[in-house]
C-alpha cells in the first residue's frame, strides 16, 4: 500500500492533528504579521506626518513581497522539502518584524514590509501543501478551510494586542512582539513538524526510507520494506499555455479577474479601515476594534460560505456574497451611525467579501482539470495578487487627492459587483 493510499485509508493520527495545529499556528502568524501595519497605521502617520500616498506604498511593500515569494520562492519547495522552507521562511519574517521595530523613516519600513512579505509568501504554499498532504482525501478540503480561517484569527489577535501596546507604548513594542512570537515557534516547528510524506516519497532525499518509517510509526502504521518506484508528477511540465487553450482561455481569463478584483478589495479593507476609522471620529482603541470586527467577519465568511454552497451552489453563493459586500461596503462608508452599528456593519462587509474570496479557490480547483490544476490555481493567485498589491496604493492616492470616504468605498465596491458578475459567467461550477 503507497503513502498516499495509506493515509486516505487510515484515521487521523496525533501526528497528523499536531501537523494541523502546527500549520495552523503558524498561518495564525502571518495573519498577525501581515495586518500589524494596518493596526499601527495611524500612530506611524501621527508620528511621521506621512501622506495617505506614502502609507499606500507601506501597505502595498508586503503584498509585493508575498507575491514574489509565492512565484519565485515557493517552487523550490519541490526540491528542499516542505519543512525546510517553513523553517527558513519563519526566520526571515522573525526577523523582519523585530527589524521592522527600528524603521526611521518610510522607505525602510516599506523595505522591511517587502521583507516579511516575502517569507509570508514563500511558507503560505508549503503549509496548505502539508496540511493536504497529511489529510485524508475525505477531510482534506476541511483541513485546508480550516488553515485558511487561521489568517484572520490571526489578524483578531493582533488587533487586540494593538488595542493594549499602541495607545500605550507606541506602535514599535508591536511589531517586536510579533518578532519574538514568531521566533519563539521556529523550535516548535523544529521540532515538531515532520516533512511531508509525498515528498519523501516522490523526491526520495537521502535516508527517505528511513525518515518515512520514523514518520509512519509516529502515526502507529507498519513500516515500508523500500521506497516506492520514482513516479513522474503529472502535468509537471504544463505551463500557462494549457491555460489559454482555445477551450478553457475565457473562463481563465475571467477567474484571473474575479481574483485580481475581489483581492483589490480585500487588501484596501484590510490595510485602510482601521486608519479611516480614526479619520473618522473614532479614538485609536475603537479603530482597533474596527480591525477586530472586519476580521471576525472573515473568519466566519471562511467557514460558513461551504456550508451554504453546498445547499445553494458554488458560483451562486459566491456571487450573492461578493453582491452583499458591494451594498455593505456603500452602507459602511455613507451613513453616519453609532459605532456599536459601525463595528456590525464592518462585520457584516467583511463575512461576505471574505467568504466570497475563499470559494474562489474552490472554483479554481473544480474548473481545470486534474493535470493543470495545481498550475491553474497558482497562476489565479498570482494573478490576483496584482490586484493585493494595487487596491491599498490606489486607495492611498484616492484619499490623498481628496476624495471623501463615503466615494471611494462607493470606488471599491464596483470591484465586486465584476467579480460577482464574473462567477455567474463561468462555466462547468456548481
Amino acid at each position: 500500500m503507497s503513502v498516499r493510499t495509506l493515509i486516505d485509508a487510515s484515521p487521523m493520527s496525533r501526528l497528523q492533528l499536531r501537523v494541523m495545529a502546527l500549520c495552523f499556528l503558524l498561518n495564525m502568524l502571518d495573519g498577525m504579521d501581515v495586518l500589524a501595519i494596518s493596526f499601527a497605521a495611524p500612530a506611524i502617520a501621527e508620528q511621521w506626518s506621512i501622506s495617505p500616498q506614502a502609507l499606500g506604498i507601506v501597505f502595498s511593500a508586503a503584498l509585493v513581497g508575498m507575491t514574489i515569494g509565492a512565484l519565485v520562492i515557493s517552487p523550490m519547495t519541490d526540491k528542499v522539502g516542505r519543512r525546510r522552507m517553513i523553517l527558513a521562511s519563519l526566520c526571515m519574517v522573525a526577523v523582519a518584524m523585530v527589524a521592522t521595530s527600528a524603521a526611521q523613516s518610510v522607505w525602510q519600513l516599506a523595505l522591511l514590509r517587502l521583507l516579511a512579505g516575502l517569507g509570508i509568501g514563500s511558507m503560505l504554499a508549503s503549509l496548505t501543501a502539508l496540511v493536504a498532504e497529511y489529510s485524508p482525501d475525505a477531510k482534506r478540503n476541511q483541513a485546508i478551510l480550516v488553515l485558511h480561517a487561521a489568517y484572520p484569527v490571526g489578524a483578531i489577535i493582533a488587533g487586540f494586542v494593538a488595542a493594549w501596546i499602541v495607545p500605550h507604548w507606541g506602535w514599535r513594542p508591536l511589531f517586536v512582539l510579533a518578532g519574538l512570537v514568531s521566533a519563539v515557534v521556529i523550535p516548535l516547528v523544529f521540532w515538531g513538524l515532520p516533512e511531508s510524506l509525498d515528498f519523501l516519497a516522490h523526491r526520495q532525499p537521502a535516508n527517505a526510507l528511513v525518515t518515512i518509517n520514523r514518520i509512519l510509526q509516529k502515526m502507529a502504521h507498519a513500516p515500508l520494506p523500500e521506497l516506492p518506484a520514482p513516479v513522474a508528477e503529472e502535468g509537471a511540465s504544463v505551463g500557462v499555455a494549457a491555460l489559454l487553450a482555445p477551450n478553457i482561455r475565457a473562463a481563465t481569463l475571467l477567474l484571473w479577474l474575479a481574483f485580481m478584483m475581489s483581492f483589490a478589495t480585500l487588501y484596501f479593507l484590510f490595510s485602510w479601515v482601521v486608519k479611516l476609522a480614526v479619520e473618522a471620529g473614532l479614538d485609536v482603541s475603537k479603530a482597533m476594534l474596527a480591525g477586530i470586527s472586519l476580521n471576525l467577519g472573515a473568519f466566519f465568511g471562511s467557514i460558513s460560505l461551504g456550508l451554504l454552497s453546498a445547499r445553494f451552489g458554488l458560483a451562486r453563493t459566491i456571487s450573492l456574497f461578493f453582491f452583499c459586500a458591494a451594498a455593505m461596503s456603500v452602507a459602511y462608508g455613507n451613513l453616519q451611525v453609532s459605532v456599536l452599528v459601525i463595528l456590525v456593519l464592518i462585520f457584516l462587509l467583511m463575512y461576505f467579501v471574505q467568504g466570497g474570496f475563499t470559494g474562489l479557490y474552490a472554483v479554481a480547483a473544480r474548473l481545470y482539470p486534474t493535470e493543470i490544476r495545481t498550475t491553474g490555481v497558482g497562476w489565479a493567485i498570482g494573478a490576483g495578487r496584482l490586484g493585493a498589491i494595487a487596491g491599498p496604493a490606489v486607495a492611498g492616492f484616492i484619499l490623498g487627492a481628496g476624495v471623501p470616504i463615503g466615494w471611494t468605498f462607493i470606488l471599491f465596491s464596483l470591484p465586486l459587483v465584476v467579480a460577482g458578475l464574473v462567477i455567474v459567467r463561468l462555466k462547468g461550477v456548481a
